[in-house]
């Protein structure tokens, strides 16, 4: 059972506010946006939707630095960059961070290729669970250390699609949706 955390009309409204803080940080310039997968895919296409800027590139990665739910302690890019970023201001969105291992790694990376600026922008930023200190630039919402899902975030490939940021209840051997609203 998912219990809503975030409701749609708070998400869309703190969406709008990040995206106007680049839109301000970013005036007359152009900036690359690269979506982290898959996670970061719904918050990635209404931030970029909401960013007024004449130039702006999007770009996507899918990473990993755990197998299974431990860290490997290097980072698996299992989708890279389209284009270079030498040069150009880059910012990555990513739906949560929590213990920043996989941030920490996928920043140095991206660093490594000379972009005239990086910075990271997360909807959900998961304090308690970190364990390497990683510069978050923009942060949607802090949460406390509960297994959400939604808005793109899953637990087993499941429940990306349900419209808000909720938390996964346990209801015996299968986990169930719960609308909000629902009793």
């Amino acid at each position: 059972m998912i219990k809503q955390e975030i409701p749609k009309s708070v998400l869309k409204k703190r969406v709008k506010e990040i995206a106007e803080r680049i839109t301000r940080d970013y005036q007359g310039e152009s900036v690359t946006l690269v979506c982290i997968l898959k996670g970061g895919i719904y918050f990635f296409a209404d931030l970029s939707r909401q960013i007024n800027l004449e130039d702006v590139r999007l770009d996507f990665m899918c990473v990993s630095s755990y197998q299974d739910t431990e860290t490997t302690g290097k980072l698996d890019i299992r989708l890279d960059l389209s284009e270079p970023i030498t040069g150009k201001n880059v910012i990555v969105v990513e739906d949560i961070i929590d213990t920043g291992t996989t941030l920490a790694y996928l920043m140095d990376y991206l660093m490594s290729q000379s972009p005239k600026s990086l910075k990271l922008c997360v909807l959900l930023d998961k304090r308690a669970r970190r364990v390497t200190e990683t510069k978050v630039n923009y942060v949607g919402f802090e949460i406390d250390d509960k297994f959400v899902v939604g808005y793109g975030m899953d637990y087993n490939q499941q429940y990306r699609t349900y419209p808000t940021v909720g938390v996964l209840e346990e209801s015996g051997p299968q986990h169930k949706i719960k609308n909000p609203g629902e009793k």
